[in-house]
């Protein structure tokens, strides 16, 4: 499961890049024109009072693929390969520029979040709808000498799709039946895909949620979700020697806690996983499994054979666990649950696997 970055030039992609996966790229990546690619941990505040809790011998966070693609301009977008790159992702993350800064050129020569929101999805629907109708073309050449039925159906689909691009609106909203979707799984959609919005602010702005307020409100019907980030102080933060010095300038800015940890789990939500939490002595792991997951398939993300094996699921809420106060306790209250093969596993579930192989 890969995230990718995409934006305009200049919108400050490459520093969140390297605060997300730690990776600084080479000059020979950067000229390269292909995706870059990292890995980046999940900085989620349940996994850190767990190994606060268990004082484990081995701490494991999740990790999830990020990828910051070729900056969007007209010759990138005329080429076309930015949209194969983006068909490669399961979603989008789009960086945008709101902070000023006269040394540091906009594109189209002025700061419009709203303009280049606009621009970047009406690209992608443009490149959907393109992709439509040269398909239909072919179909329409193969409809008049065979009359193929299947051909007839996949027509069908793609003009449901095409009418519903035409109203501007992305694929990712459309309800298809299996049926449907069936015709369309090896197409390379990039609208289907989940996308959320990174306004880049200034310091100054980072209390200012008036944009960001706006933005959401219009973005939601769109399944865009968005949150705001200051790269220039993330990197700030990040440059601090010790924890200490970090807690105290974050503090100095009112922040809880840096908006780059925020986005990691903003990830998650748009590539649709949960976290789910081995606990111990000798190691806390945090998990990741697509939403709606079963035990076993959560076992699965573990290791194969305790898929196969699977017998039941020991099972904590970590909120109980925090609560209570300790394993013990949570057994005492009868919120210590065995769970069979039928259990859908939810976000921030303590599990020990029982198996049999």
């Amino acid at each position: 499961m890969k995230i990718g970055l995409i934006g305009l030039p200049q919108v400050g992609k490459k520093t969140l890049f390297e605060l997300l996966t730690d990776h600084k790229p080479s000059e020979k990546e950067l000229v390269s024109g292909k995706p870059i690619k990292g890995i980046a941990e999940i900085k989620d505040p349940r996994f850190d009072k767990l190994v606060s809790a268990y004082k484990p011998k081995k701490e494991v966070r999740a990790r999830i693929d990020i990828e910051t693609l070729p900056k969007v301009e007209k010759d990138t977008i005329a080429k076309g390969e930015i949209f194969a790159d983006i068909n490669e992702l399961d979603a989008v993350c789009h960086v945008v520029r709101v902070f000023k800064d006269d040394s540091v050129y906009h594109v189209d020569g002025s700061v419009d979040a709203k303009r280049d929101i606009d621009f970047v999805n009406s690209e992608l629907i443009l490149h959907d709808l393109i992709f439509i109708e040269k398909r239909m073309e072919r179909l329409d050449q193969k409809i008049k000498v065979t009359k193929d039925d299947a051909s007839i159906k996949e027509r069908e689909v793609l003009l449901k799709l095409k009418a519903h691009l035409d109203k501007t609106l992305p694929l990712r909203l459309l309800d298809l039946n299996a049926d449907e979707k069936k015709f369309i799984t090896s197409y390379p959609f990039v609208t289907l895909k989940d996308m959320i919005v990174v306004l880049n602010v200034s310091e100054d702005s980072l209390k200012d949620q008036g944009l960001l307020n706006q933005l959401k409100s219009e973005l939601a019907p769109l399944k865009i979700d968005a949150m705001q980030v200051s790269a220039k102080v993330e990197a700030e933060v990040a440059g601090l020697g010790s924890d200490e010095e970090k807690k105290e300038f974050l503090a100095a800015l009112g922040i809880e806690e840096p908006a780059i940890n925020l986005l990691t789990r903003v990830c998650i939500k748009a590539l649709s996983l949960i976290s789910f939490f081995t606990v111990g002595e000798d190691e806390v792991r945090q998990w990741l499994v697509r939403k709606g997951s079963s035990a076993p398939e959560a076992a699965g993300v573990i290791h194969s054979d305790l898929q196969k094996g699977f017998i039941r699921a020991e099972t904590m809420k970590y909120a109980d666990l925090i609560a209570l106060g300790g394993e013990d306790r949570v057994k005492e209250a009868g919120k210590f649950y065995l769970k069979g093969k039928d259990y859908i596993v939810e976000d921030g579930d303590i599990l020990n696997i029982r198996f049999n192989v």
